[in-house]
Order: C-alpha cells, then sequence, then structure tokens
C-alpha cells in the first residue's frame, strides 16, 4: 500500500496521455486533513520548475496534496515551465477543494518538453474519483518512467506507520540537499503527528544520507526531489525536535528509504547485479560516503561487476582516487568475507572465493580506511550492455 498504508491518506493512479505507452502516468496523493512537510532536493543548478515551485511551498511547512505527472519532466523549459508548475497546482487543488498553495507538484520524463495541461485537465476528475485509502500501488506505478516495477516499502514503530514509494532507473547519482538548502522521486507518509522542525530534522540525519548513497550512473538529475508527510492521523502530541518520539520515528523513516534504495539499484536501467559498498573507519561519515560512492560509481568497477570479474585492482584504484585522506598502507577490503586487499597489498593470486561473491546478484564489498570511527553503506550496481542501448536511443 506504500504511501497509504498509514492512515489518513488517500491516492490514486490513472492514465493521462503523457506517455505514449498507455501506462498509469498521473499520480494523485491526499492527506484528509493538512500534512506538516519537509523535503530534499536536488543541487542540480539546472532544477525542473517543480523543483523551485515545491522549495518555495515546503518552506512554509505544510502541505496537503502532490500531483506528479510522468513523461515530461518540466526541466529545461524556462518561465513557461514554471507557470505551468504552478498551474497544475492550481487546477489541482481547485478540483480536490484545497489551496493551491498546499499543491506539491512533481514531473519526471523527457528533459525539455512541456507537460500537456490540457491532458492534465481531462484527467483530475478521474484522479480524483479513484482517489481510495488503498490505492498507494497505483499511484506508485503512475510515477514511473524506464523503471519495469513500482518500489514500495513501510514500517511501523509503535502507533505509528510510515510508507513510501519511489521511483527510479536511470540518471540516478542524487546529490541532495535538505530543506532549506531518470530521475529520483520519493514519497514518503507517516501518520504521526509532528511538528516541521522535527520532519527537517529526520529529512537531514535520515533521508538524505539514505539517498545521497545511492548510484546508478553518478549522474544527478534535474528533478530529484523527495518529499515526507506525516498527516497526524494516529493522534497523540506532536513529535518533537530531538526527542526520543524523532529519534524512533527517525529510525522507521530510514528504514524505509533503505528498502527503497535497494529496489531502485535492482532495477536500474540494463542492471543484473546490486552492489552493497560497506565503508568502515573513514574519519566522518561524509568521508565514508565518499569513498563509497567513489567505488560504486566507477566504471571500472561497474564493468567488472558485471563480468563477474574479482579484481581487487579496480577497487584499489577507485578508493584510492575518491578524494578522501588516508595511510593507503593500513587500508584493507573484502568481497563478502574473502579478503581482496590486506593493509593496501592485493593477495596474489586473489583467493578463489572471490569470483563466487562476485557472481551473485548482490555483491557485498566491505572497506575499512582504519582512520577512525566514520562509517556509510552506499547502493550500487553493474554497468551492462543494455545500460548503453537504453540511454543511447532514450528519446528515440
Amino acid at each position: 500500500m506504500s504511501v497509504t498504508f498509514p492512515h489518513g491518506f488517500l491516492a490514486s493512479g490513472v492514465t493521462a496521455g503523457f506517455k505514449a505507452s498507455g501506462r498509469l502516468d498521473l499520480g494523485l496523493l491526499l492527506c484528509e486533513g493538512d500534512a506538516a512537510v519537509a523535503g530534499a532536493f536536488t543541487t542540480n543548478a539546472f532544477p525542473a520548475a517543480p523543483v523551485q515551485l515545491d522549495r518555495r511551498r515546503v518552506e512554509a511547512g505544510a502541505a496537503r496534496a502532490v500531483v506528479v505527472n510522468s513523461g515530461q519532466a518540466n526541466a529545461g523549459t524556462g518561465s513557461a515551465g514554471l507557470r505551468d508548475a504552478e498551474a497544475m497546482a492550481e487546477r489541482t487543488g481547485r478540483t480536490l477543494g484545497c489551496a493551491a498553495d498546499r499543491v506539491l507538484v512533481c514531473s519526471t520524463g523527457v528533459i525539455g518538453p512541456r507537460v500537456p495541461l490540457d491532458l492534465l485537465d481531462a484527467s483530475l476528475p478521474k484522479a480524483t474519483a479513484a482517489l481510495r485509502d488503498d490505492g498507494g500501488g497505483e499511484f506508485a506505478e503512475a510515477i514511473l518512467t524506464t523503471d519495469s516495477r513500482a518500489k514500495q516499502a513501510e514500517a511501523t514503530i509503535g502507533r505509528w506507520r510510515v510508507g513510501g514509494c519511489a521511483k527510479g532507473a536511470g540518471m540516478i547519482g542524487p546529490r541532495l540537499a535538505a530543506h532549506g538548502l531518470g530521475t529520483l522521486l520519493v514519497f514518503l507518509t507517516t501518520d504521526a503527528a509532528a511538528e516541521p522542525a522535527a520532519l527537517r530534522e529526520l529529512v537531514s540525519d535520515h533521508v538524505v544520507p539514505a539517498w545521497n548513497g545511492v548510484t546508478v550512473d553518478a549522474c544527478p538529475s534535474t528533478n530529484d526531489t523527495v518529499l515526507l508527510l506525516a498527516g497526524g492521523a494516529a493522534g497523540g502530541p506532536s513529535v518533537q525536535p530531538g526527542s526520543v518520539e524523532a529519534r524512533d520515528l527517525g529510525a522507521a523513516v530510514g528504514a524505509v528509504c533503505e528498502s527503497l534504495a535497494r529496489l531502485v539499484v535492482a532495477d536500474a536501467e540494463g542492471s543484473s547485479k546490486t552492489l552493497v559498498v560497506q565503508v568502515n573507519g573513514a574519519t566522518d561519515a561524509e568521508a565514508a560516503r565518499t569513498v563509497g560512492l567513489a567505488v560504486a560509481s566507477s566504471p571500472l568497477v561497474k564493468t567488472a561487476l558485471f563480468g563477474g570479474d574479482p579484481n581487487p585492482g579496480r577497487f584499489l584504484q577507485a578508493i584510492g582516487a575518491s578524494g578522501v585522506v588516508f595511510d593507503g598502507s593500513v587500508v584493507s577490503a573484502w568481497l563478502g568475507d574473502v579478503a581482496v586487499v590486506h593493509r593496501g597489498t592485493v593477495p596474489d593470486p586473489v583467493p578463489a572465493g572471490a569470483a563466487n561473491v562476485m557472481a551473485g546478484p548482490e555483491v557485498l564489498l566491505r572497506i575499512d580506511l582504519n582512520r577512525g570511527p566514520g562509517a556509510a553503506t552506499v547502493f550500487g550496481c553493474d554497468l551492462s550492455h543494455d545500460y548503453v542501448e537504453i540511454n543511447s536511443r532514450y528519446t528515440t
């Protein structure tokens, strides 16, 4: 049920004609009352029009609905695209009977084309009529582009529920900035009551680190957006920043994000394998994440992963080129439990068990920099012939 797993949320997905495929391509998410909201957005210098609009609206800390079209990214569309995004919010609010400034807008698809508003006008009544408390699956389907399947996750912590869905298969290398600072779209909901400041804290501490540790092709999109809405239907006092309740809710939100992140990399364009890079012993978490991303983003590592080639030199090179300062003579790494780098040295010959690890559908690479307490986990994937084929004719 993803975004409708928490009480108090309705969702739908319908076919509006934004995509020639005839698949669901218009998603609508509605909270039955005003929800507190926080978000994280792309740091790409060409933010899509919906990103520009949502950044301003999320600042106010309250939202009621989210409307999403798939097929056109509404990026690289200039001032006309921003007017289109505002029109999407206004027309959705009018149809739902809520204020336009409580409507958030997301778009995904090809960069350049504008959103056909006539298709939106014709389909909003249908999407509104289809809103259901078990409509999260249709919403999750409607936001997809080159994805092969919907990505949904949920968690429960005490009396609270957390749900989420994501889309993303290509153009995935999020570099998100928290509130105030293919395309990845992530929608998270909870029936906890929470202050906007508490949600901003959760986004900074749990959401941004999870998604900034994901890479398919190291390409941050113009449209990357993560939204977290707290509707409060579970009742009880509002979660406050820095509280034990905020810590518990944050753990559930983080678990949903990690589940969705695994689904994104497993469904990456042309991917056949998932790479999980666990980095320990860095000076801090950011340094650990930087090393992990350098490894998971390396074309040499990704192609070795595709071919099942247990070549530790690829890992050694990527770790060393990450820009993080460390003493290479104390760095070790393991494929699963098989040592492939020991104190800066690659064993010769490479242990036979390394090839067995590389042959699996999910490959675990553990790295210890032996420098400090910082740790991070990064999710990546292989680079296949199919990825090149898909992206060599994306618009044709």
